[in-house]
């Protein structure tokens, strides 16, 4: 039986599109550059800060100039660690996790999002202590679908692969647990551009309500 379910955070716990979006074009505003449109935005997202910026660059400048890609790079950092304002938590997830933490389980985080704007999205939500390891985007040198991120919350769990089993909602997460060989539960209602079975995952869903009864199945 597993021992710890661990989860990527945006589009997969959280809903933080907008806010990234209103991030994003308070950066593009302050430098006179055109706006981007909400779905261009939401399709940056996955691979952390850093290239969401280098992409949303490209879609307004037509290219990418490393020293302009710094500044904003830097400037969107200032306003990713502010904007909580429009980020929802997802149906029936606070209830799920609150669940499985009652039957035992512990709980880690595997996300891109860099560790500034990480735990200053989990204070506004309450959950400073509900993940038992947390790692961002900039935590090591490599992020996701590099399997670091993913092996060192396992690690510091004090866990092996067999015992966990990872969630997540994008092609990136799912190309971390197969690169892992990480059972993995894909939440389908996220941020993915691909069709779910055309996905790598052990079991997919669209609603929490239905995670404890896939996790606790070993054929899922």
């Amino acid at each position: 039986m597993n021992r710890a379910i661990i989860f990527d955070l945006d589009g997969t716990l959280i809903d933080s599109a907008p806010d990234i979006h209103a991030a994003a074009n308070a950066v593009l505003s302050g430098e006179d550059l055109p706006l981007v449109t909400f779905e261009q935005s939401r399709s940056f997202v996955g691979r952390g800060a850093r290239i969401f910026v280098e992409r949303m660059e490209r879609a307004v400048t037509g290219r990418n100039t490393p020293t302009l890609t710094d500044h904003l790079h830097t400037r969107f950092l200032h306003f990713y660690e502010r904007a909580h304002e429009n980020t929802r938590i997802y149906p029936g997830v606070v209830e799920v996790l609150e669940g499985l933490r009652s039957d035992g389980y512990a709980l880690g985080l595997c996300t891109n999002k860099p560790m500034g704007p990480t735990r200053a999205v989990l204070a506004h939500l309450g959950w400073e202590r509900l993940f038992s390891v947390v790692i961002g985007g900039d935590s090591l040198p490599v992020a996701k679908p590099d399997p670091a991120p993913l092996m060192a919350v396992i690690e510091g769990l004090g866990l092996t692969l067999p015992q966990i089993t990872y969630i997540g909602d994008s092609e990136t997460d799912a190309a971390t647990a197969e690169r892992a060989g990480a059972r993995f539960g894909l939440f389908t209602e996220g941020y993915r551009h691909t069709a779910p079975e055309d996905m790598y995952h052990q079991f997919r869903f669209d609603d929490y309500r239905h995670l404890p009864t896939h996790l606790k199945d070993p054929a899922a």
